[in-house]
Protein backbone atom coordinates (compact mmCIF):
# COMPACT_ATOMS: atom_id res chain seq x y z
CA UNK A 1 0.00 0.00 0.00
CA UNK A 2 1.10 3.35 -0.77
CA UNK A 3 0.83 6.37 1.45
CA UNK A 4 0.88 10.02 0.38
CA UNK A 5 3.13 12.20 2.55
CA UNK A 6 1.84 15.61 3.18
CA UNK A 7 4.70 18.61 1.65
CA UNK A 8 6.59 19.87 3.78
CA UNK A 9 5.40 23.31 5.35
CA UNK A 10 7.91 26.25 4.49
CA UNK A 11 8.04 28.35 7.34
CA UNK A 12 8.61 32.48 6.84
CA UNK A 13 10.46 33.68 9.06
CA UNK A 14 9.51 36.72 11.41
CA UNK A 15 11.39 39.73 9.38
CA UNK A 16 9.92 39.10 6.04
CA UNK A 17 6.94 41.28 5.18
CA UNK A 18 3.92 41.27 2.75
CA UNK A 19 3.44 43.87 0.38
CA UNK A 20 -0.36 44.10 0.64
CA UNK A 21 -0.38 46.00 4.25
CA UNK A 22 -1.20 49.30 3.54
CA UNK A 23 -0.28 52.74 6.62
CA UNK A 24 -3.07 54.72 8.10
CA UNK A 25 -2.42 58.03 8.86
CA UNK A 26 -0.46 61.54 7.89
CA UNK A 27 3.14 62.26 7.90
CA UNK A 28 4.42 64.90 10.09
CA UNK A 29 5.25 67.50 7.09
CA UNK A 30 1.03 66.87 5.72
CA UNK A 31 -0.02 67.96 9.37
CA UNK A 32 2.33 70.79 9.30
CA UNK A 33 1.42 72.10 5.61
CA UNK A 34 -2.53 71.99 7.29
CA UNK A 35 -1.70 74.02 10.57
CA UNK A 36 0.20 76.91 8.62
CA UNK A 37 -2.55 77.04 6.15
CA UNK A 38 -5.00 77.56 9.14
CA UNK A 39 -2.61 80.10 10.55
CA UNK A 40 -2.20 82.30 7.39
CA UNK A 41 -6.09 81.74 7.21
CA UNK A 42 -6.57 83.28 10.12
CA UNK A 43 -4.18 86.17 10.39
CA UNK A 44 -6.30 87.37 7.11
CA UNK A 45 -9.63 86.74 8.29
CA UNK A 46 -8.77 88.13 12.46
CA UNK A 47 -8.52 91.59 11.50
CA UNK A 48 -11.56 91.93 9.04
CA UNK A 49 -13.53 90.06 12.31
CA UNK A 50 -12.12 92.74 14.41
CA UNK A 51 -13.15 95.87 12.69
CA UNK A 52 -16.60 94.54 12.15
CA UNK A 53 -17.59 93.89 15.33
CA UNK A 54 -15.73 97.66 16.22
CA UNK A 55 -17.94 98.89 13.28
CA UNK A 56 -21.35 96.78 15.30
CA UNK A 57 -20.61 98.69 18.55
CA UNK A 58 -19.74 101.88 16.80
CA UNK A 59 -23.13 102.13 15.47
CA UNK A 60 -24.60 102.60 19.22
CA UNK A 61 -22.85 105.47 19.93
CA UNK A 62 -24.40 107.02 16.44
CA UNK A 63 -27.50 105.96 17.35
CA UNK A 64 -27.69 107.10 21.02
CA UNK A 65 -26.28 110.69 19.68
CA UNK A 66 -29.28 111.23 16.86
CA UNK A 67 -31.77 109.71 19.48
CA UNK A 68 -30.25 112.81 22.33
CA UNK A 69 -30.73 115.03 19.59
CA UNK A 70 -34.13 114.59 18.28
CA UNK A 71 -35.07 114.66 22.73
CA UNK A 72 -32.75 117.80 23.39
CA UNK A 73 -34.75 119.46 20.11
CA UNK A 74 -38.33 118.61 21.69
CA UNK A 75 -37.73 119.74 24.91
CA UNK A 76 -36.19 123.35 23.39
CA UNK A 77 -39.92 123.00 21.44
CA UNK A 78 -41.50 122.79 24.74
CA UNK A 79 -39.61 124.92 26.82
CA UNK A 80 -37.42 127.26 24.35
CA UNK A 81 -33.99 126.69 25.79
CA UNK A 82 -31.83 123.69 26.04
CA UNK A 83 -31.04 124.36 29.97
CA UNK A 84 -32.19 120.95 31.73
CA UNK A 85 -32.57 118.95 28.75
CA UNK A 86 -32.22 115.32 28.64
CA UNK A 87 -28.89 113.68 28.05
CA UNK A 88 -28.41 109.89 26.97
CA UNK A 89 -27.36 107.78 29.58
CA UNK A 90 -24.05 105.99 29.60
CA UNK A 91 -24.34 102.75 27.14
CA UNK A 92 -22.36 99.53 27.39
CA UNK A 93 -19.45 101.27 25.07
CA UNK A 94 -19.74 104.63 25.33
CA UNK A 95 -20.10 107.43 28.19
CA UNK A 96 -22.49 110.09 27.10
CA UNK A 97 -22.07 113.81 27.92
CA UNK A 98 -24.11 117.21 27.36
CA UNK A 99 -22.34 120.08 27.95
CA UNK A 100 -22.47 123.61 26.54
CA UNK A 101 -26.42 123.73 27.34
CA UNK A 102 -27.86 127.05 27.01
CA UNK A 103 -30.63 128.72 25.85
CA UNK A 104 -29.82 128.58 22.06
CA UNK A 105 -26.87 125.81 22.08
CA UNK A 106 -25.85 121.81 23.37
CA UNK A 107 -23.34 119.43 22.67
CA UNK A 108 -23.57 115.83 22.57
CA UNK A 109 -20.56 113.18 22.76
CA UNK A 110 -20.21 109.79 22.84
CA UNK A 111 -16.51 108.59 24.47
CA UNK A 112 -15.82 104.83 24.01
CA UNK A 113 -15.33 103.10 26.90
CA UNK A 114 -13.08 99.55 27.24
CA UNK A 115 -11.63 98.70 23.72
CA UNK A 116 -13.96 101.47 22.21
CA UNK A 117 -11.80 104.08 24.08
CA UNK A 118 -10.32 104.78 20.67
CA UNK A 119 -13.51 106.21 19.46
CA UNK A 120 -15.42 109.65 20.28
CA UNK A 121 -18.74 111.12 18.16
CA UNK A 122 -20.12 114.71 19.18
CA UNK A 123 -23.30 116.78 17.55
CA UNK A 124 -24.57 120.12 18.35
CA UNK A 125 -27.68 122.07 17.73
CA UNK A 126 -26.97 122.90 14.06
CA UNK A 127 -25.89 119.54 13.45
CA UNK A 128 -22.32 120.04 13.13
CA UNK A 129 -20.69 116.54 13.61
CA UNK A 130 -17.70 115.27 14.12
CA UNK A 131 -15.90 111.65 15.00
CA UNK A 132 -13.13 110.26 15.58
CA UNK A 133 -13.06 106.63 14.73
CA UNK A 134 -10.21 103.94 15.70
CA UNK A 135 -8.08 106.72 15.58
CA UNK A 136 -9.01 108.17 11.70
CA UNK A 137 -10.56 112.00 12.79
CA UNK A 138 -13.62 113.30 10.22
CA UNK A 139 -15.22 116.53 10.09
CA UNK A 140 -18.71 117.17 9.17
CA UNK A 141 -19.86 114.18 9.48
CA UNK A 142 -19.67 110.57 11.40
CA UNK A 143 -16.76 108.28 10.41
CA UNK A 144 -18.41 104.84 9.82
CA UNK A 145 -14.87 103.19 8.84
CA UNK A 146 -10.71 102.98 8.94
CA UNK A 147 -10.69 104.03 5.49
CA UNK A 148 -11.86 107.98 6.42
CA UNK A 149 -15.65 107.56 4.90
CA UNK A 150 -18.79 108.88 5.93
Amino acid sequence: MCTLQQPAKIETSAKSTSHNVQQRGFTLIELMIVVAIIGILASIALPSYTDYVKRGKAAEATSTIADGKVKLEQFYQDNRTYAGGPCPANGKYFDYDCTNLTDTTFLITAAGQGDMSNFEFSVDQANVKASKYDGVTGAGCWLTGKNGSC
